[in-house]
């Protein structure tokens, strides 16, 4: 993936290390995982907006009233991690050998993150982002009245990058939660979060699209569709709410695209609130693993294929099976590279997206059937399913 395709996730970071002063940066993530996703086909029709909170009036309008509503359970999130510094020993070395005096640079580094998150019931329960609280067991809470408090991680989960932070505290405000599968584009957006360490602040925009998969846009390890909208996020938004205009929190922000404006996007609430009552009771969750690369067959993707290698693939629609992980539930099924799935428990497939999807709503050890085309032949195969290997987890 070129350079301009890139994603960022949206948590500040400041590096500190010992000796050579304080740099603020930017943090990058970009991951990979074994079966890239295409994006939805097509997008709902779109429907009548939201009602607002209030119609906009001279004297008020309902996006000051969102604000006023859901503003007050939107906290800032402080993480401090240590972590290794790669550069350390070849630094040392140059330093040394053209005779700098210089102190050392240590081994180690502090790493101080900046996100948002919002809370979610009189309990405590914190949504934000995994990677804003990743390698930490504790973080700071501030709220917007000013208050602060230790926030203990109850759980993260990397493939849908949600976490749950849990803190104590008396008369907590919080937000109420939407409904994002009803979500259609054009509706209003309100992102809401601390940028850049700019605390409480407040970008308004529509819904651009919905179903964006994580394939597409650089998340290949993680299994979310997303919601695309042009409210204006930075770095330091990740986990913060975007809210539709009836005040309800309908995702959580988490992403931008490099060298794009107008393009981000957040995990819809319906997602994160599963995942997070998964996290909530158990401290983990496992998500159903098929252990396929595919990919959407169209007439342009098979010329492409054939193109490599003649005759390689025969049909213009289904999902063409370009990889089987070794020891996989699909390589015990008898998947083989070069199949083409046509249908999953009797379900029409006709995107890898489709195909993910009902993966991702089954269960581990459920059993699945398969209807695949083999060098023209139908096959019925059955697969077992089982929990996501640790090392994506």
């Amino acid at each position: 993936m070129t350079s301009s395709r890139m994603t960022r996730r949206l948590n500040l970071f400041t590096s500190t290390i010992a000796g050579a002063g304080i740099a603020l940066f930017v943090n990058y993530l970009v991951s990979h995982i074994d079966h890239p996703i295409a994006p939805s086909n097509s997008q709902p029709a779109i429907a009548p907006m939201s009602q607002p909170v209030h119609a906009a009036t001279n004297d008020n309008n309902f996006v000051t009233t969102v604000v006023q509503q859901a503003g007050p359970a939107v906290v800032r999130i402080d993480s401090t991690r240590v972590v290794d510094n790669p550069n350390a020993d070849a630094e040392n070395y140059l330093s040394q050998f053209f005779g700098f005096d210089t102190p050392q640079v240590p081994k180690r580094e502090i790493e101080q993150g900046i996100g948002s998150g919002f809370i979610i019931n009189t309990d405590g329960q914190i949504l934000t982002n995994a990677h804003v609280v990743d390698g930490v067991k504790t973080v700071q809470v501030t709220l917007k009245d000013g208050r602060t408090f230790k926030g203990t991680v109850m759980g993260t989960d990397p493939v849908t990058d949600v976490a749950v932070v849990k803190i104590d505290g008396n008369q907590l405000p919080t937000v109420k939660l939407g409904n994002s599968d009803r979500l259609q584009p054009g509706e209003w957006a309100i992102a809401i979060g601390n940028p850049l360490g700019l605390d409480n602040t407040v970008t308004e925009g529509i819904i651009s699209a919905t179903g964006r998969s994580s394939g597409t846009l650089g998340f290949s390890n993680e299994r979310v569709n997303f919601i695309q909208t042009d409210a204006a996020i930075n770095p330091g938004n990740s986990g913060g709410p975007l809210l539709n205009a009836r005040g309800e929190v309908i995702g959580m922000n988490t992403a931008i695209l490099q060298n794009a404006q107008g393009l981000g996007f957040a995990i819809p609430i319906n997602t994160a609130e599963q995942i997070a009552q998964q996290l909530v009771s158990t401290g983990k969750v496992e998500h159903p693993y098929l252990g396929i690369q595919m990919v959407t067959l169209s007439p342009e993707v098979r010329q492409a294929l054939n193109e490599k290698k003649p005759d390689m693939v025969k049909e213009d629609q289904g999902v063409l099976v370009i990889k089987v992980m070794p020891n996989s539930p699909a390589a015990q099924a008898g998947v083989k590279t070069g199949d083409v799935i046509h249908k999953v428990s009797n379900q029409v497939t006709q995107t890898s997206d489709s195909v993910q999807q009902i993966i991702e709503k089954s269960s581990v050890a459920n059993q699945l059937s398969l209807e695949v085309n083999r060098s023209g032949k139908t096959l019925d195969l059955t697969v077992k399913l089982t929990s996501l290997p640790t090392q994506t987890n």
